[in-house]
């Protein structure tokens, strides 16, 4: 066999070895999570939990600092470190969300959209619309070559969030629940769906100049913990 044909051979080989060395030293992003039961108290310890971490989001500037902190306080990770996972595709910002950001058609807008993952849980999935120029040339180069949470790399423009709108996507306890003697359709484990909440929020910098939109979907690896134990009393 001539060398040529060899070489030709050996390209598939090498092809595959490369393209498993790159899976390899990917994060491992793991679904796998303990299933809760499902029964009216364990929904509502999930209604109470969804709305504690809403509550959280919406009394802090920072999503990521936000998620490092219940990702902590739930033990999704041996350390409680946020990660982001980016996606290299351009969408523009609309109209109607430049005028919400008090910014002109002609603009400069960058656009990035994130995975941001705790211990192999992917716990949101954020789109973000952000004006450069407003941003330091350093935190821009960090964005355009690294995936750093966005809410880190900005840090020090000590900003401050407005929520335009907080919508929640997942009802574990269904209308009428509180007057219902059992949950319809209930099975044995709880079946949650992948977005259970969404956020829209500007930020802005010490200055007051509006810098960034995000758009953010959280997801149900929120939830990738053994469910809240019953209380019992003592006799």
């Amino acid at each position: 066999m001539s060398n040529a044909l060899m070489s030709r051979k050996r390209v598939p080989v090498a092809g595959v070895l490369f393209a498993l060395a790159v899976v390899a030293s990917l994060p491992v992003l793991s679904r796998d999570a303990p299933s809760w039961p499902d029964s009216q108290l364990t929904r509502t310890q999930a209604v109470a939990l969804l709305q504690t971490f809403n509550a959280d989001l919406l009394s802090h500037p920072s999503a990521t600092l936000t998620l490092e902190g219940w990702c902590d306080a739930h033990h999704l990770a041996d350390t409680a470190k946020i990660t982001a996972q980016r996606d290299h595709i351009e969408k523009p910002l609309s109209t109607d969300d430049r005028q919400l950001m008090g910014i002109g058609a002609d603009e400069p807008v960058r656009y990035r959209r994130v995975k941001l993952a705790c211990g192999g849980h992917v716990l949101s999935e954020a789109d973000n619309w952000y004006v450069p120029a407003r941003l330091t040339p350093d935190m821009n180069h960090i964005l355009d070559t690294t995936d750093q949470p966005f809410g880190k790399v900005v840090a020090e423009l000590h900003f401050r969030r407005e929520t335009k709108s907080a919508e929640t996507l997942w009802h574990a306890l269904p209308q009428g629940w509180e007057i219902s003697p059992a949950l319809p359709g209930a099975s044995r484990s709880l079946a949650i769906p992948h977005q259970v909440l969404r956020h829209k929020a500007v930020l802005y910098d010490g200055q007051g100049r509006p810098f960034s939109l995000v758009v953010e979907t959280y997801t149900s690896e929120l939830f990738a913990f053994p469910a809240p134990p019953v209380a019992t009393t003592s006799r």
